[in-house]
């Protein structure tokens, strides 16, 4: 770009400012913000938008000029978003705005048709023996858990409130694989998550192995007994009696 066209473009600020007028009106452009070239031959222009409800956001005004010509001219105005605009927030898809936690009583949520955390199951035989040790691992049901499934909640274990990485279990050195009160997983997911049956610490909550926290099994009783500070009162040693009105 030549220093002319690149002059005539970024010179082009009152030209810019009328264009906005023209569009939205003489009072909703505020500030002149500066100018930037965009490619050799256009440049745009940004004022400080006065609008109601739009803080912050700037008008562009795009002006264009080829070599040779003698003026530059409008190409574009739009409104967009400053540093400091409230923007809405980013759009979710509907099918993506359930969220763990959100279903409550009596609310229904069926999985995606697709769903790969779930595979098909197998059908019942009809021969009790087989039919019997088919459920306890988990045929005989319509689906099962698949193999992504199984490591995708593995991952959201590990990485949550009863995980290694927690400040529960950062702020002690004893793990949940040898506690009294851990209770393993059947199967592969056995291998690094059980059940904590400590009605004071996690009960209930599916537990890394890794996890850990002050109401483990083998946590030793504190040194000493009552107060630290003061000598127990025992009334047992004080002998009570009545008091009597002394005689003038």
């Amino acid at each position: 770009m030549s220093a002319e066209l690149e002059a005539m473009l970024l010179g082009a600020v009152d030209d810019a400012r009328s264009a906005i007028a023209e569009f939205s009106g003489a009072d909703t452009v505020g500030d002149y913000l500066g100018a930037e070239v965009e490619d050799p031959s256009s440049a745009t222009h940004r004022f400080l938008a006065e609008l109601p409800g739009y803080r912050g956001w700037q008008w562009a005004v795009v002006v264009a000029a080829c070599p040779g010509a003698t003026h530059a001219t409008i190409s574009e105005v739009v409104l967009v978003p400053g540093p400091s605009a409230l923007l809405a927030p980013e759009w979710v898809p509907w099918e993506e705005r359930v969220r763990a936690g959100d279903l409550g009583p009596g609310d229904l949520l069926a999985p995606p048709a697709d769903d790969q955390r779930l595979v098909p199951g197998f059908m019942g035989t009809g021969d009790p023996q087989i039919d019997e040790v088919a459920v306890e691992v988990g045929f005989g049901r319509r689906q099962v858990l698949s193999l992504w499934g199984r490591a995708d909640a593995a991952q959201r274990w590990h990485d949550g409130e009863f995980g290694p990485g927690s400040a529960m279990a950062r702020s002690t050195r004893r793990t949940c694989r040898d506690c009294g009160f851990f209770v393993p997983l059947g199967g592969a997911l056995g291998v690094m998550f059980g059940v904590c049956a400590n009605e004071y610490a996690a009960d209930g909550h599916v537990v890394d192995a890794e996890y850990g926290c002050g109401a483990h099994s083998d946590t030793p009783a504190p040194k000493g007994a009552g107060s630290p500070q003061f000598d127990p009162f025992d009334d047992g040693v004080l002998d009570l009696v009545e008091r009597t009105e002394e005689r003038s």
